[in-house]
C-alpha cells in the first residue's frame, strides 16, 4: 500500500524526503492529488512498510506544516486518498 506524508510547506516536504533518505527510507516527492484536499501540492509518497521509520523521522524533527498520513490508492484511474 502506497502512504503519503503531507505538509502544507514545500520545504518541509523537501527536508523530510532528505531525511528520510539518511535512513535509507526510500520515497519521493509526488504532487499531492486535489482529492486530499489539504497540503502545498507537494507531498512525500512511500511503501506502508516504512511507516514506522518515517513516524520516528518526524518524531525527531519538528514540521510544524504536517498535515498528516493519507493511504493513496488509484482505482479505476482516478485517486483515491484515505486519512489514515
Amino acid at each position: 500500500m502506497t502512504v503519503l506524508a503531507v505538509f502544507r510547506s514545500r520545504s518541509h516536504t523537501i527536508d523530510f524526503l532528505s531525511r528520510l533518505a539518511r535512513y535509507g527510507v526510500s520515497a519521493q516527492a509526488v504532487n499531492t492529488p486535489k482529492e486530499a484536499g489539504v497540503g502545498c501540492g507537494l507531498s512525500a509518497k512511500f511503501n506502508i512498510s516504512a511507516l514506522a521509520q518515517v513516524k520516528n523521522v518526524l518524531r525527531n524533527n519538528h514540521y510544524s506544516s504536517f498535515v498528516g498520513f493519507f493511504k493513496l490508492e488509484i482505482l479505476y484511474g482516478r485517486s483515491v486518498v484515505t486519512p489514515i
